[in-house]
């Protein structure tokens, strides 16, 4: 491989790093604290707020419903104004954004709402604070499952990463719609999904190894 090509895989490698970093980091921020505020506001949890929680709910299922594509066009408004361009790899990172947030939310919810009742009707005998037992109490037990539902998200992000590719969002998703098929370069696609099966492979091992060190239930 020359070098010319070698910095074009290097440069779009880099580019879907940053993507997927970036929209990583705000959208499990955001959704972590989504699931929190979707666990406690259920019913017979520590803030019980039925009607809040039916309605944050069903915004958070319809996002989810809604294809990457399809977010993808409808956001276009959203990240010019934000961004100043609908082109480009901080194009994407609106739309990746916005795409994950309920998908980790319900992710982490099912993690949170795992903890066993037992802990925490034991933390609020014992005189807790509602928001200690979340920070002591939910939080530590369900780490496990909300690490392990990063892996997830992040693998499923950068899958959305090379969709964006074919609008322009750069990346190994671009690279390999520029070249590998508008230009029947068969090799570059070909390499372009090894890169991508070696990163998902990567991330996979390090969140499961991660996950297994954090269970001390095990």
């Amino acid at each position: 491989m020359s070098l010319p090509a070698l910095n074009k895989y290097v440069q779009a490698f880099f580019e879907t790093l940053l993507m997927v970093g970036s929209s990583a980091l705000i959208a499990i921020s955001l959704g972590l604290v989504l699931a929190i505020v979707l666990t406690i506001t259920a019913r017979n949890s520590l803030y019980p707020k039925p009607r809040f929680h039916r309605g944050l709910s069903a915004t958070v299922n319809v996002f989810r419903a809604v294809p990457f594509i399809i977010m993808l066009v409808a956001l276009l408004p959203v990240t010019r104004f934000l961004v100043g361009t609908t082109l480009g790899t901080w194009a994407a990172v609106v739309p990746l954004t916005v795409n994950l947030i309920p998908f980790y939310a319900r992710i982490a919810q099912v993690s949170l709402n795992e903890v066993d009742p037992g802990l925490v009707e034991a933390a609020r005998a014992m005189g807790c604070r509602r928001w200690h037992i979340v920070r002591h109490v939910l939080l530590p037990e369900a780490l496990p499952g909300i690490v392990g539902g990063m892996t997830v998200s992040v693998i499923a992000m950068i899958n959305a990463s090379a969709m964006a590719g074919a609008v322009g969002a750069g990346g190994l998703g671009d690279l390999a719609i520029r070249y590998g098929y508008e230009r029947y370069e068969t090799r570059v696609m070909f390499e372009v999904i090894v890169i991508l099966i070696a990163l998902v492979s990567i991330i996979q091992l390090f969140g499961e190894k991660l996950s297994r060190r954090l269970d001390h239930k095990h």
